[in-house]
């Protein structure tokens, strides 16, 4: 049975990598993520503020400032969800702290060689997979398996190098 990492040691992985932390995200909705009430205040048009990301781009930030590097993919449709156009909201923020956010279109052939799931990879040696219940995150779990490990890095590899800055993933939208 796997043994899921409760919040405190997610954390951790954060503030413990040496690195690189690099983000596969794979899926048109997350659920249970701590943001409902402010998405729902966003979908209704309303300006949801950021303080509910702040502990996060504080984080970001900190971690950042050490000389580390955060980077992540999203996979995203045309046209995009509700939710990822409130990442794409959202992405600003986090790209002022100084994380790395790119988009990939789903319908690029690179997306049908990458894996279906979420997962952080940590100093190109740990992966942190997320399992799904429904929309709702169940549980994130580690593997440090190398088969595990080498699938990650060749998905990042693809995924990273066919992904557009956000900048240019706007540009191409309104294209």
């Amino acid at each position: 049975m796997r043994e899921y990492l409760n919040d405190d040691d997610f954390t951790a992985l954060f503030r413990s990598y040496r690195y690189t932390a690099w983000r596969l995200e794979t899926r048109r909705y997350y659920g249970n993520v701590g943001e409902d009430k402010q998405f729902q205040e966003w979908l209704a048009g309303k300006d949801p503020g950021v303080e509910w990301l702040r502990p996060w781009l504080g984080m970001v930030r900190e971690e950042l400032a050490k000389g580390k590097r955060m980077e992540r993919v999203r996979i995203v449709d045309n046209p995009p969800s509700d939710y990822l156009r409130w990442e794409l909201w959202a992405t600003p923020y986090n790209l002022a702290v100084g994380e790395d956010i790119r988009y990939l279109s789903r319908d690029h052939p690179i997306v049908a060689e990458l894996p279906d799931e979420d997962f952080w990879i940590f100093d190109s040696r740990t992966l942190a997979r997320f399992e799904f219940d429904g929309d709702d995150v169940a549980g994130i779990w580690l593997d440090d398996t190398p088969e595990a490990v080498v699938t990650a890095l060749a998905a990042r590899d693809a995924a990273w190098h066919h992904a557009l800055t956000y900048t240019d993933y706007l540009a191409a939208r309104v294209g």
